[in-house]
């Protein structure tokens, strides 16, 4: 398995938000598998950056679990610390002009029937240039395209019965 996790995966991850449980279960089964670390690109950098801050913006709009922006920093500097420690996530290059027509590739192919966003389309186009097979995201149009596509993805817990 290598696996692919997009941005909202990895923002769970370090700021510990909904998911974040599962999100760790995850990367934890990636260390005792040794398995491939995550591969981090450009977009991963920029939007969980920008995502970081957003939490922050929302928080302050009372729609967000509490994050202030020293916690925005503090995770920004975990994400950056763990990218380059490279134990379960490193750095992955992949050139733009690959990264455009792939993504416009899927785009042509499904977006006009299940109304795909850009980010969905690019990092389902970086996990397969990357020649992952697996996709991590908490975000189901992504999940769908990933599928479409032929990854495996993860799957939504479903909740135990009260004594299970």
């Amino acid at each position: 398995m290598k696996a692919y996790a997009d941005s909202n995966f990895l923002v769970r991850l370090h700021l510990a938000t909904s998911g974040y449980e599962e999100a760790k279960e995850l990367v934890v089964g990636l260390g005792r598998q040794r398995l491939e670390p995550l591969p981090i690109s450009w977009l991963h950098r920029a939007e969980v950056a920008n995502a970081f801050q957003y939490h922050v913006f929302l928080s302050r709009q009372g729609m967000d679990v509490r994050v202030t922006q020293e916690m925005a920093a503090a995770a920004l500097v975990a994400f950056d610390e763990d990218v380059e420690e490279r134990a379960y996530l490193a750095p992955a290059a992949i050139p733009p002009p690959q990264l455009t027509r792939r993504a416009t590739e899927l785009s042509a192919r499904h977006t006009a029937k299940h109304g795909f966003r850009t980010y969905d389309l690019l990092h389902v186009a970086s996990a397969l240039l990357l020649g992952c097979n697996t996709f991590w995201s908490f975000d189901e149009k992504a999940n769908r395209l990933a599928t479409l596509e032929g990854l495996a993805v993860r799957r939504k817990r479903t909740p135990s019965k009260p004594g299970n």
